[in-house]
């Protein structure tokens, strides 16, 4: 059989991922602000504050998401449910 040459050459279907693909300077330029902005004090903290919540609530491959509440709070709820929601239709 042979070998896929598009094969990790594109990634995604979407609009914007088409404009990145056609746009070398903009994915560029892209990506240096989420390095700038991922790398920052304060994405850190949160992403350790997540970390700590998945831990305390011994979430580790059961299939569910934290999902946040309306109140603030936090619960378990299956990935499905919590990734479907707020996500308009297709």
């Amino acid at each position: 059989m042979a070998r896929n040459k598009l094969a990790g050459t594109k990634t995604g279907d979407s609009d914007s991922a088409k404009y990145y693909q056609n746009n070398p300077e903009a994915k560029k330029k892209k990506d240096a602000f989420n390095k700038n902005y991922h790398s920052s004090r304060f994405r850190k903290l949160y992403r350790a504050f997540l970390a700590k919540i998945n831990a305390k609530k011994g979430k580790k491959g059961d299939g569910k998401d934290v999902s946040h509440t309306k109140s603030g709070g936090t619960v378990l709820e299956s990935q499905s449910k919590n990734r479907a929601r707020n996500r308009g239709k297709k």
